[in-house]
């Protein structure tokens, strides 16, 4: 989608979060990890987070957005700074995906989409789409002017070839 003159991109990197406003756009790439994105269609308002563990084993003296729980809460806060109500916004939840090839016994793509959903539901939020698990990667961007999400994701063709590409020989 065409940017407006003077939006400011953001890139997300494992364990960052962003809130703003129309004059945002927010971009990431996911594996394993997975994004919540929160848009006020009214307010023009958003946020999103790149989260790579459901939670942390000890907890730390401060919140970390590198975790499923630590990373809403953020945000939560975010948006209660902003004046807004958390019910207001329309959820999304981005990634998941099995960057091993394989099935593995413990696919914390998995675990980071399970984790994403029932915090959700914790503090009564409604996920409105999903686009989470299967294979490889997706790059993400949000524009919060107008609440479009661009998803690009490789096709199992691609994915199986770049496997097939990277075998030693």
């Amino acid at each position: 989608m065409h940017k407006p003159d003077g939006v400011i991109e953001i890139f997300l990197q494992p364990g960052d979060l962003y809130f703003g406003d129309r004059h945002t756009r927010i971009r990431t790439l996911l594996g394993s990890c997975v994004s919540l994105v929160l848009w006020h269609q009214h307010e023009l308002l958003g946020g999103m987070c790149h989260y790579m563990l459901p939670c942390r084993r000890k907890p730390g003296k401060q919140l970390d957005g590198r975790y499923a729980d630590e990373a809403l809460h953020l945000l939560l806060c975010e948006i209660k700074a902003s004046g807004t109500r958390s019910s207001d916004y329309r959820i999304s939840l981005f990634g998941g995906g099995n960057m091993f090839g394989v099935q593995v016994k413990r696919n914390i793509g998995h675990a980071n989409i399970n984790a994403g959903l029932e915090l959700l539901v914790a503090h009564g939020l409604q996920c409105h789409a999903t686009h989470a698990g299967g294979d490889g990667y997706r790059n993400l961007i949000f524009d919060v002017w107008s609440g479009h999400v661009t998803l690009r994701s490789p096709s199992q063709q691609q994915i199986a070839t770049r496997r097939y590409e990277a075998q030693p020989s």
